[in-house]
């Protein structure tokens, strides 16, 4: 689950799979049915039976027990290839002798001749389509698969499919749950309703109170909501941004039969700048690729000048706490050393809380200066309490005509809302910006009304069109945290699902997360490494302690993880 496709690129693999002679369309639509079968019964192995049944599947869901009555389920099939592989399901499930209601939005389209043979299949067995009216008076079944539209959907689904998605929850799921039984929904690729590629929730553009139905759907009644969902290949890009974690429920990934896995290096190249890459466990520790290739993250020897020196600036008195939360951060990820750099009139402030972590006063640009004279500070961090007057706007400047390894975060940010080109003309490659929605929104206005307002523009490429106008690496945080570098190499962090980390929306966590990055470079990375390794050490480290987090907590978790991935 690495490599996160768009509906494009996931077309291309398999247009390419075709026309190479590897597989046809129809043995590709053959795999995807049987994978989620062959899912379905992985997960939920009670709906096995073990009476021996002629056709079952590969995974021998065999039905029809002596005493058992059939199972029963409903499949939702639409006008292209994802209706196919409903056919697929609804053939291979009555095969194994499962009752099987399938319900079709529209007739197969003319082009979609490996779906017209899964079709004709499924009527060679005894199959049929139902009506909407119907499938309304249907008792609640086992199973709901929805197969209406997958990867490919752009605009809102229809108001009937509506109304099928708020039947399933508040009608079938409630009855079955008062019967004692599970109602179970798959989605085939990805739930109707949510785009593949924003991970947005597709709206009607419709005033309700003009002219429709008494019983209008609500804005979750136009997405499937499923239980588990079986994709392709690859996990796609609207499975980990937007609202992608909602609707999906657990995610299984099926290899298709004639195409190779996936399997690409960690450091792509500028080439393959169009692809995604999900940030995961299994890319850090000891031997995994990330640490192979940055051996940053461990320390194996040297001096503590070996493993860098990294600067926080702070504010006046009274806001010097987002600034130790973000030193505490940098020194917990391993920065040989860590100074807080305050106004004269903080110092003591600062020496009250702080002990590794050493404090020197200095005023305005000239005492910056001044300590960036010593060249074995190598990282640099503005932003969290530092504020928003003129000398803000000073310091940054000056830090970054040092050419040194930068975070800028918060008011660093802000303070140039007005004319962001002036930050943009001095930034350089080794810096990470690291807005979130508020902060973004006031230095890239444009790029966020178009990430607000334009269906289809993603914040992958509003976060890569940001990087590529400031000209340096752009961390956008959020729950999807996606990170990209000015040459568009682009990765995303997703705090969802089993990864979730609901515990970050807390005071000061993204100055922690500000000071891990710059500790990381200060430790040697360069700046796309330093913010991947630090948005997921960060999350990482929210898991770890779970409920009841404060920011302070953050950089004490980080002993605790690295020792998990055996560093």
């Amino acid at each position: 689950m690495t490599e996160l496709l768009t509906a494009a690129q996931m077309r291309a693999i398999e247009e390419a799979a075709i026309k190479s002679g590897d597989v046809t369309g129809l043995e590709l639509m053959e795999c995807a049915g049987q994978g989620v079968v062959d899912a379905v019964f992985e997960e939920w192995p009670e709906l096995l039976r073990t009476a021996e049944q002629e056709g079952s599947p590969s995974h021998s869901p065999e039905f029809g027990g002596q005493n058992d009555a059939p199972l029963k389920a409903v499949v939702l099939c639409g006008p292209g290839n994802n209706g196919g592989d409903g056919f697929v399901v609804a053939r291979l499930l009555k095969r194994c002798g499962w009752e099987v209601v399938l319900w079709q939005l529209a007739p197969l389209s003319a082009s979609a001749e490996d779906a017209l043979e899964c079709e004709k299949q499924w009527i060679e067995l005894g199959g049929a389509t139902t009506e909407w009216e119907q499938l309304k008076e249907l008792a609640a079944p086992d199973l709901v698969v929805d197969a209406i539209f997958g990867t490919g959907l752009a605009r809102p689904v229809p108001q009937t499919v509506a109304d099928i998605f708020r039947r399933v929850r508040d009608q079938w799921q409630k009855q079955a749950l008062k019967d004692g039984r599970t109602c179970r929904c798959v989605a085939v690729d990805i739930a109707s309703g949510l785009s593949s590629d924003t991970g947005a929730i597709l709206l009607p553009d419709i005033d309700p109170k003009e002219g429709l139905a008494q019983e209008w759907p609500g804005f979750m009644d136009w997405v499937f909501h499923a239980d588990l969902t079986v994709t392709f290949h690859n996990a796609k890009l609207g499975h980990f941004i937007g609202s992608g974690d909602g609707p999906t429920g657990k995610i299984v990934i099926k290899r298709l039969t004639g195409i190779p896995p996936y399997d690409s290096p960690w450091g792509l190249p500028v080439s393959k700048a169009g692809h995604v890459r999900l940030l995961e466990p299994k890319l850090f520790g000891r031997d995994r690729p990330l640490v192979k290739h940055v051996p940053q993250l461990q320390k194996l020897s040297g001096h503590k000048f070996d493993h860098g020196h990294a600067l926080v600036l702070s504010g006046p008195p009274g806001q010097g706490g987002a600034a130790r939360l973000a030193a505490r951060g940098a020194l917990r990820v391993g920065a040989g050393l860590v100074t807080v750099g305050c106004p004269m009139r903080a110092v003591t402030e600062h020496a009250i809380h702080l002990n590794a972590i050493m404090v020197r006063g200095l005023d305005g640009t000239h005492g910056l200066s001044e300590l960036l004279e010593d060249s074995r500070i190598n990282a640099v961090c503005l932003g969290p309490g530092l504020g928003l007057g003129p000398a803000t706007a000073d310091l940054v400047r000056n830090t970054l005509s040092s050419k040194r390894g930068t975070v800028l975060d918060a008011d660093a940010l802000s303070r140039f809302q007005r004319k962001p080109e002036i930050l943009f003309e001095s930034l350089h490659d080794n810096c990470v910006l690291t807005p979130h929605g508020g902060e973004f929104a006031r230095l890239f206005p444009d790029i966020a009304d178009k990430l607000e307002h334009e269906p289809g523009f993603s914040k992958v490429e509003a976060t890569r069109e940001a990087a590529k106008r400031a000209g340096c690496v752009v961390l956008f945080k959020g729950a999807d945290t996606v990170i990209a570098s000015s040459e568009g190499y682009c990765s995303v962090n997703a705090s969802y699902y089993d990864q979730s980390a609901p515990w970050l929306a807390t005071a000061g966590a993204g100055d922690v997360l500000a000071g891990v990055i710059t500790g990381l470079l200060a430790r040697g990375m360069n700046a796309v490494e330093a913010a991947q390794a630090g948005a997921w050490l960060h999350s990482e480290s929210a898991r770890s302690f779970g409920p009841g987090l404060i920011a302070e907590d953050l950089p004490e978790q980080l002993p605790k993880v690295f020792r998990s991935l055996g560093l």
